[in-house]
């Protein structure tokens, strides 16, 4: 029996959360793109499409040695799998399902279409006016295609494990079912798929080719196994060959076999005779090979970034052209109209209109970037085993590496200060560096008497968040910080500092509100409790919380000793660092890449008609003590100060009301008169 392969088809590992609801809060924009694990190509155009992190990029290889960005398309989700054919990109869209994109127009894709499955689509194949989505624990879901714009399921057949890859050729679908192995499932009636054969394969099989009579398998830890289907309802094993790591990705052209073997990068079997194969080639990259598709000599794998790998010699196997995915964005600050990224390098992100964030510049970062802070002309990276890196960033659009500094562990978290940068470098502790010339960063000073994985700077001191503690430091001699007190908390993940308060995340899945007014005598004044908590940025009496998995959460920190829930916004996948600017949040979402959000209070807004009728005008800024004239009074009416979510915070009388206890921020003042009820927005000032 012969069959064909009727498109490139991948598929892939990975799982995010479901997506969760809103509460005051309002999805802005993203730049959803990440880790690149799945690629599908148009042979005929010359087209590349790498499923990257929440979205697609759209590369012109007809120079293969030099991809070029058409253009990219978000998806609702992590993209595992990729499947083209005709036009129509089909997109394993893990908790969000099928996805079906019109790339007629390569610079201007279009999502199209729809078809939600029980459970995380992580293969797709298509053939006719059928897709076929590897669906995890439900295994096989048989979904029509005839009208793109209107997918629908038909016919479902269960595995008996995990559906991750999947192959369709003739009337049967080829199934990798994790420690299922091979299934064969006919689909000649799509409406009824039904289970005719299997053959168990040692290990967990994640991806499969279909070529002739032979399926070829990549299971994992067990390499290659090549199984004759010759006879769909016995298929069986005739050839297996190991490889020097994990094999996640299998792809059939002619001859030889091109299996994606994690670290060991991609290997090249020949299966001219299928009984025997043979290795003949390999070429290493630089991350773990997940995914590979091959035509016109040419092999492109993903292994975080996209390398094209010249194959016409499968002897010698040679890469000739990369395009650059981001990695999981850990970290990210905003500063002067761009969003600086920590995510694997140093990705530069346009926010000058936050609904619509563009990339403009990235900076290669080695050891990965951990943590980003900006100052000046410069952005300074926690770099991990590589140290402190110093990247120019006068031109985004350029960003270029100027200096380094290494540092004796893993550098987790950077904060500047003047002419120092102060790095949290895990079990070495804070570590100082003079950055007075960018060029030449340089030690100066250290202290090495606490873990340290993140640090904030305010004033003459150093707060650094471990695994164990909050350690405050005094830097007021950065050649000789000095431990002041460590303040016991359980692994803290991220650390800020606004006023007279430090704001920790930590387990047991914590926000912290810590009283520093004495750096010496810190004091817990509030908590609030957050799933998984990771990063925090604090702004006009909020605290903002990324949420691994849960998503970011806004609380109101105006009464520091009542920190309270004012909003939330669920995104699947990994929610590490947060930054506010101006009235956006954005979130270094791991995958989904960059996220941005607003929130909205509840319906508390400035009255911009009615006079608010006091003796003196009302400062607009106020420092410790909030004056009101006889207004309320007049009227045998009183008034209130509410923060930003409407909630009551403080009674007002006329005269000096003292708000010196509060948190700097934004608030309104809400006074009754005689026909209305005005309200009147102040800032209180540290």
């Amino acid at each position: 029996m012969r069959v064909s392969m009727l498109a490139f088809c991948l598929s892939l590992l990975v799982s995010v959360a479901p997506a969760a609801d809103s509460l005051n809060v309002r999805m802005v924009g993203n730049w959803p793109l990440g880790p690149a694990r799945a690629v599908a190509l148009d042979s005929a155009r010359n087209l590349a499409f790498l499923g990257a992190g929440g979205g697609i990029c759209v590369l012109d290889v007809s120079v293969p040695g030099s991809p070029v960005k058409l253009s990219e398309v978000g998806t609702s989700n992590t993209v595992l799998g990729l499947c083209y054919l005709d036009s129509l990109l089909y997109v394993a869209d893990n908790g969000d399902g099928l996805l079906v994109i019109s790339v007629a127009d390569a610079t201007n894709p279009e999502v199209i279409g729809r078809c939600a499955t029980p459970g995380n689509a992580r293969g797709v194949a298509a053939s006719g006016e059928y897709a076929y989505v590897a669906d995890d624990t439900f295994g096989l879901r048989v979904i029509s295609v005839a009208d793109p714009a209107h997918p629908v399921e038909v016919g479902y057949c269960i595995t008996p494990d995990d559906a991750y890859g999947v192959a369709v050729s003739g009337d049967y679908a080829y199934v990798a079912a994790f420690h299922a192995g091979l299934r064969v499932i006919s689909v000649a009636d799509p409406a009824h798929p039904v289970e005719v054969g299997y053959c168990d394969t040692p290990f967990r099989a994640y991806d499969v080719a279909v070529s002739g009579d032979y399926a070829y398998v990549a299971d994992h830890a067990a390499g290659l196994r090549v199984i004759s289907v010759v006879d769909p309802t016995n298929p069986t094993e005739v050839a297996s060959r190991g490889t020097a790591d994990y094999v996640r990705g299998v792809a059939v052209n002619g001859e030889y076999v091109y299996l994606a073997d994690n670290a060991a990068g991609l290997r090249v079997f020949w299966v001219g005779d299928p009984v025997r194969p043979m290795e003949v080639g390999y070429c290493s990259v630089s991350g773990a090979a997940k995914s590979v598709a091959v035509s016109g000599g040419y092999a492109y794998v993903t292994d975080g970034s996209l390398r094209v790998i010249s194959v016409s010699d499968p002897f010698w196997p040679a890469e000739v052209g990369h395009f650059d995915a981001p990695g999981s964005a850990a970290d990210v600050v905003v500063s002067g109209g761009y969003a600086y990224m920590a995510a694997g390098g140093l990705w530069v992100v346009s926010v000058a209109d936050p609904a619509n964030p563009v990339d403009v510049g990235h900076c290669g970062i080695p050891g990965g970037a951990r943590c980003v802070t900006v100052s000046g002309d410069y952005a300074y990276v926690a770099a991990g085993d590589s140290g402190l890196r110093v990247v120019s960033v006068s031109d985004p659009t350029h960003p270029t590496e100027v200096g380094h500094c290494d540092t004796p562990d893993r550098a987790f978290g950077v904060a500047v200060n003047g002419d120092y940068a102060y790095v949290a470098a895990s079990n070495s502790g804070l570590r100082v560096i003079s950055v007075s010339d960018p060029a030449h960063p340089v030690e100066v000073g250290r202290c090495d008497s606490l873990s340290a994985n993140h640090v904030a700077v305010s004033g003459d001191y150093a707060y650094v968040g471990g695994y164990d503690d909050l350690g405050i430091i005094s830097i007021t001699d950065p050649a000789n910080p000095a431990l002041i007190t460590n303040y016991w908390v359980t692994n803290a993940h991220g650390v800020t500092v606004s006023g007279y308060y430090a704001y920790v995340t930590s387990d047991p899945y914590y926000l912290l509100v810590i009283r520093v007014a004495n750096p010496a005598r810190p004091v817990e004044v509030g908590r609030c409790k957050i799933a998984a908590t990771k990063g925090v940025a604090v702004s006009d009496g909020y605290a903002y919380v990324a949420a691994d998995g849960v998503g970011l959460w806004v609380i109101s920190v105006v009464d520091p000793s009542n920190p309270d829930t004012a909003g939330y916004y669920g995104v699947p996948g990994q929610a590490n660092g947060v930054a506010v600017s101006g009235d956006c949040a954005y979130v270094a979402y791991g995958e989904m890449g960059l996220q941005i959000f607003q929130y909205s209070g509840s319906g508390v807004g400035e009255t911009p008609s009615v006079e608010v009728r006091t003796a003196k005008p009302m400062p607009t800024v106020v420092r410790g003590v909030l004056r009101l004239g006889d207004g309320g009074r007049m009227t045998g009416d009183g008034a209130e100060l509410l923060d930003v979510s409407g909630r009551k915070v403080l009674n007002l009388k006329p005269g000096a009301n003292d708000v010196s206890k509060l948190s700097p921020g934004v608030y309104f003042v809400r006074q009754a008169q005689a026909q209305a009820q005005a309200v009147r927005k102040v800032v209180i000032a540290e």
